[in-house]
């Protein structure tokens, strides 16, 4: 996206702040940015001539005087969010003020993941074009990828926050990946930055999900691949290497006269996994056996015996994860999340291994689901779309 005017440092400020609120009254913008109301009356001026902002209409108060309420305007833009799962491809645009203008996901099939880094596989380019072809051409600000890979902080600036999140600064540790995001043919413009999609997932339960009012806890996602995402004191915390929270990386297995192999806790814990153990130990007096890790939890809601089995035995084990995660973080609360790891039936088990191995925390279900990565993504790439109208502010003051 074209560069827009430069702004003042207060009409930078109460450009955030509207954003932010989503509508406000000049009153409310002073109060909130903690300006005159003269710089504020200014400020607005200043956002109306560069159609960042516009009036929306009017607010009536308690005594009856009636004051104006704007709201942003047309040349503010919008962002990108795209959850580049292994599974599935989600997409969503959003305006700065975190209104969602479009949204589309697809899936890879029923069973079998989509291979994201296929180079015949045009799905995840189709899924992001068919959104950008709902927008207007140039509005694009700022655009965030949720990748199930490591991301490397190659600009070394810590911890990722729902505050502004600087363009081009991390990049996948896998090359096909990499690759794969190349392929997206995002607009040319825009500032892009890539993010782990189960740190993206953890942001949108402390914004919005089981972790609102709680500023440390660990999200421990369960699906296709595992992985934790760590907030302390209201970030995510990557690691000296982008790694932090690689829980698939945990030694395993791990006993006398047994070699750990690499990721093997991912393999032992994932559903893949799971359902091959479904499948080597289903018999004929169980019926039909479950296809995947969906219609195994609904065979076992449904009281079937030997589902029921398999389900309680894989909560005890990410209950064992779980109790790893407390071993070393503390985090006083756990969101289960993923494929596997939302499902309501596994919380008894989980909760019932992690007591008896740690000491107490809390465990919970998610409460963003499915969209938590795009979520995420999307409230960070708001972030970024903001970043974008306000860094050169102060130029003109």
């Amino acid at each position: 996206m074209v560069a827009g005017p430069r702004l003042s440092e207060s009409a930078g400020a109460v450009f955030a702040v509207l954003a932010g609120a989503g509508h406000a009254t000049r009153p409310q913008l002073a109060a909130l940015a903690g300006l005159s109301k003269p710089t504020v009356s200014a400020a607005v001026a200043e956002l109306e001539r560069a159609r960042l902002a516009t009036r929306s209409g009017t607010a009536h108060g308690a005594t009856g005087r009636s004051a104006a309420l704007y709201r942003l305007g047309p040349a503010a833009g919008s962002v990108l969010a795209v959850d580049l799962g292994s599974t599935h491809t989600a997409v969503r645009a959003c305006a700065l003020d975190g209104t969602v203008i479009a949204a589309r996901t697809t899936y890879g099939g029923d069973s079998s993941p989509t291979d994201i880094t296929a180079p015949t596989d045009a799905r995840p380019r189709d899924t992001v074009r068919a959104v950008l072809d709902g927008l207007e051409p140039g509005s694009v600000r700022a655009v965030v990828i949720a990748v199930p890979d490591v991301v490397r902080d190659v600009a070394g600036t810590g911890p990722c926050s729902a505050a502004p999140v600087p363009p081009a600064i991390a990049l996948p540790a896998t090359p096909a990946i990499a690759a794969a995001v190349a392929a997206l043919d995002l607009p040319p413009g825009a500032a892009v930055h890539i993010e782990n999609n189960v740190n993206c997932a953890a942001l949108a339960e402390l914004h919005e999900g089981a972790a609102r009012g709680r500023h440390t806890f660990g999200y421990l996602q369960v699906g296709h691949g595992i992985g934790l995402g760590i907030v302390v004191g209201g970030q995510v915390l990557r690691g000296a290497g982008g790694a932090a929270g690689e829980i698939a990386r945990l030694p395993y297995p791990w006993a006398q006269g047994q070699d750990a192999v690499l990721e093997g806790m991912e393999e032992y814990a994932g559903a893949g996994s799971l359902m091959r153990r479904v499948a080597a130990g289903w018999t004929d007096e169980d019926g039909p056996a479950p296809r995947d890790a969906a219609e195994l939890f609904a065979l076992a809601g449904d009281g079937h015996a030997t589902a029921r089995r398999y389900v309680d035995t894989h909560a005890r084990e990410v209950g064992r994860l779980a109790a790893a995660t407390t071993a070393v973080l503390d985090p006083g609360l756990i969101v289960l999340g993923g494929g596997i790891g939302a499902n309501p039936q596994l919380l008894p088990g989980v909760r019932a291994e992690l007591a008896r191995l740690s000491w107490p925390t809390e465990v919970v279900g998610s409460e963003v689901g499915g969209n938590g990565t795009v979520a995420g993504a999307a409230r960070l790439a708001v972030a970024g779309g903001i970043q974008t109208v306000t860094q050169a502010a102060g130029a003109k003051d």
